[in-house]
């Protein structure tokens, strides 16, 4: 077969577009394949006026694509750092350990104190409530692309007057679980106690036992009648108690008594010093009271300062239940002028007894009235504590307030860090008498004792031989009611 040789002019062509090719003469664009023949009818004007408005309209074609795209990111973004609780966008993150849920700070807050023991998205368990500075960059960053998403001022204050900005918290373990409520079978009849029954478990009975509904409903206690004669209410789990029962207790400040069944160290009312102040188990419960920045009449940098104290100390709250309780104790009068004040009056939802005589020792109290003698005396035992010569120096330096505890300007960062507002009690001769605005006070907060005898006080000012956690009270009433259960 003849080989096919190549024309002359076809290798010409080739040599020359290979060398135009190498030189940058010419485009590659002309060594492209043709236009397909689908598009050899269309006019060469029509096609550059399609090219020239096509190229005109490209920036706007962009910026309409661009806009909804960001548009629906910002949307997204917003949507991923709403808070667990308010829904709303995160206001100063806090998140949530080890389950990594996230909230605003203010609300994480406002959890602890209604009583969440755990994390509000998932409940788990938590161990710790940090600040999130990540978080925290990636909200400014959106609120700097589109600031209509920003809180309110409002809200905003608000928030930052429940939470401050940067501080960790622990939200409190869960506590023990409250037994099921003993319902009556009639809502309007009264259920036998647990002491009733002839063959009970706790082998005493009930010298006036109370009749079942659901055996005699004629005979039957009538809930409008009061308290069936030798029984009452316990103040913790609210189930009928046979008053003259080994097991139960009554409170000598609020007059409740207590089943000692119901709930185990709960329906109690135990010694004086051996009692457990309600809802304040750890420093982590203090922290989050409220209740406490009262009785420092809110002022915020005195109290941060008692607790940075208790940390450093590892004093928890249950050893300032037991030095308050002693240190009332070593007064003349004792519990009276809390008594007169009604400091121990309504705290339980139940009928309380009758305070037959006012003069008498006081030898047991209940959770609950353990707590309110604990903020009762709080601010008057850091008093007391404070003299003790632990404190940093740049605490102790600072000037005292000319006002005192009366002063409105507490609530005032820059005035409470600059001046202090814990006033010692001045001394005057043989007594200690407190000034006149830690008498005063406000609303919330605690007066203390008008007079203190100079031994007594004398008394106090060393440290009480006993360790943080295991107290044992010397130098003080050692009666076995009051340290029986130590």
């Amino acid at each position: 077969m003849e080989e096919l040789q190549p024309s002359h002019s076809d290798t010409s062509v080739s040599m020359m577009g290979l060398s135009m090719s190498r030189s940058g003469g010419t485009s590659s664009s002309a060594l492209k394949r043709g236009p397909s023949s689908s598009f050899e009818g269309l006019e060469d004007e029509t096609s550059k006026k399609r090219f020239k408005e096509d190229l005109g309209n490209g920036p706007d074609i962009e910026k309409s694509v661009a806009k909804p795209y960001y548009e629906a990111l910002a949307e997204d973004l917003a949507q991923e750092l709403q808070c667990g609780c308010c829904t709303e966008l995160v206001y100063r993150p806090v998140v949530v350990s080890p389950c990594q849920h996230f909230f605003c700070g203010s609300c994480c807050v406002l959890w602890i104190r209604n009583g969440g023991t755990n994390c509000p998205a998932c409940r788990g368990v938590s161990t710790i409530v940090t600040p999130s500075r990540p978080l925290q960059s990636i909200v400014d960053i959106l609120l700097r692309a589109d600031p209509s998403r920003e809180r309110a001022e409002r809200e905003r204050i608000q928030a930052d007057e429940v939470y401050k900005a940067g501080c960790s918290m622990r939200i409190p373990t869960p506590r023990e679980a409250s037994p099921e409520p003993n319902l009556n079978q009639n809502a309007d009849y009264v259920r036998p106690c647990p002491h009733c029954a002839p063959d009970n478990a706790f082998g005493w009975r009930c010298p006036q036992p109370v009749i079942d509904y659901g055996v005699d409903p004629e005979r039957a206690w009538h809930l409008d009648d009061g308290n069936p004669p030798g029984h009452a209410f316990c103040g913790n789990c609210e189930n009928l108690l046979a008053l003259r029962a080994p097991s139960t207790t009554k409170c000598d400040l609020c007059q409740v008594s207590f089943c000692g069944v119901g709930v185990p160290g709960r329906c109690l009312a135990a010694p004086l010093l051996s009692q457990h102040p309600h809802n304040m188990s750890d420093l982590g419960d203090l922290i989050q009271s409220s209740e406490v920045y009262g009785c420092f009449d809110h002022n915020t940098v005195e109290v941060d300062i008692m607790l940075d104290y208790l940390t450093a100390q590892e004093i928890s709250p249950r050893h300032i239940y037991r030095e308050v309780a002693s240190h009332i104790l070593s007064q003349p009068n004792g519990f009276r002028p809390l008594i007169e004040l009604d400091l121990f009056v309504d705290i339980h939802s139940v009928t309380a007894g009758i305070d037959e005589n006012p003069d008498a020792p006081r030898n047991r109290i209940c959770r609950q009235c353990a707590t309110e003698v604990m903020l009762w005396g709080i601010k008057d035992w850091w008093i007391r504590e404070r003299q003790k010569g632990f404190l940093q120096e740049t605490v102790t330096r600072r000037p005292d307030c000319k006002e005192g505890t009366s002063c409105s300007r507490q609530k005032d960062l820059a005035h409470a860090r600059e001046y202090n507002h814990i006033i010692a009690p001045r001394f005057s001769g043989d007594s200690v008498f407190s000034t006149e605005a830690s008498m005063t006070g406000t609303q919330g907060s605690p007066p203390v004792f008008a007079a203190i005898t100079a031994d007594a006080a004398r008394q106090l000012e060393p440290e009480m031989a006993e360790s943080r956690g295991n107290a044992t009270v010397t130098d003080l009433p050692t009666n076995s009611f009051l340290i029986d259960g130590l």
